[in-house]
């Protein structure tokens, strides 16, 4: 077995102790709730005061609300059965592709919780046998003082992964710091350009590449590339692997993901209205072979 999947595999034997007993999750959840008086959580700073009800992009209020809970199965191969906590907000990405646009991009139907009462669901599915707790959405960023909270309650000893797409502010990953044993990221674009067309983001690259060299410095990384058809493989994928490449070398496992499909408003942009080809995957994959990176398929 590899170094960077040994490094997983001890993270979630249930062994180690999770991070979040040794931080000190009181005066992180204090910093964390005086930000939301001007919320600069993720990286478009609304900073509209969430605490007066007040709702930024994201939609995320002052209260904790969940879309679903449930064990997945799909997963990475080492995090499953994992417990993935679907949070209520929308997501700070506008993805024109998203397959759970349901929830990340519209209205939906959403359940409040207290931390506490939450941290308690949490504490007995570990109980039951799940590996994790995972925290994800639409886009877990926007309701990290509530996570943290929740994570205070918490009793069991379960490791804790950030899901997400990295978008977030350097106070967001200072908060972080020492909190998660995992970042599982999606790593969508290698310009700008592309950051901008289809998911309404600015400064992608700059701001999650920092994220990332940020993230491996506090945790373990586990870096998801989703493919895209077409241009996108000449244009941003070249780009990606090779600073995962030249920052982290075979350190961190990447999940080269071949299930793209056109969903939501990808039919009106010909360029990605189709799925991925056998053809492209190979291309992709190879490489990554030839920049010796650590990925799973």
């Amino acid at each position: 077995m590899n170094k960077a999947l040994s490094n997983y595999y001890k993270i979630l034997d249930g062994k180690s102790k999770p991070r979040f007993k040794s931080s000190d999750l009181n005066k992180k959840v204090e910093e964390a709730f005086n930000i939301l008086k001007k919320c600069e959580l993720c990286e478009r700073k609304c900073k509209v005061n969430r605490t007066k009800g007040n709702l930024g992009f994201c939609k995320g209020g002052y209260e904790l609300t969940v879309s679903s809970m449930f064990w997945h199965f799909g997963e990475e191969r080492m995090l499953i059965p994992s417990y993935t906590i679907f949070l209520g907000n929308l997501c700070t990405f506008r993805c024109v592709f998203c397959q759970n646009y349901d929830i990340s991009q519209l209205q939906h139907h959403t359940t409040k919780y207290e931390p506490e009462e939450l941290a308690n669901i949490l504490d007995n599915e570990r109980k039951g046998g799940v590996l994790n707790w995972n925290w994800v959405g639409s886009e877990p960023t926007p309701y990290l003082p509530f996570i943290l909270k929740t994570l205070s309650y918490c009793k069991e000893n379960c490791p804790s992964i950030w899901n997400s797409n990295m978008y977030m502010s350097k106070k967001s990953m200072k908060l972080l710091g020492g909190t998660q044993d995992i970042f599982l990221t999606d790593f969508k674009y290698g310009c700008n350009e592309s950051a901008e067309k289809y998911s309404g983001v600015k400064n992608y690259w700059e701001i999650v590449t920092r994220n990332h060299l940020l993230a491996k410095k506090q945790a373990e990384l586990i870096i998801r590339i989703l493919v895209m058809p077409g241009k996108w493989i000449k244009t941003d994928y070249p780009k990606i692997v090779e600073w995962i490449a030249e920052n982290f070398g075979d350190n961190v496992l990447c999940n080269i993901m071949g299930q793209y499909r056109p969903e939501f408003k990808a039919y009106e942009y010909p360029e990605i209205s189709r799925s991925v080809t056998e053809k492209e995957m190979q291309t992709v994959i190879k490489y990554a072979e030839r920049l010796g990176l650590n990925f799973i398929t």
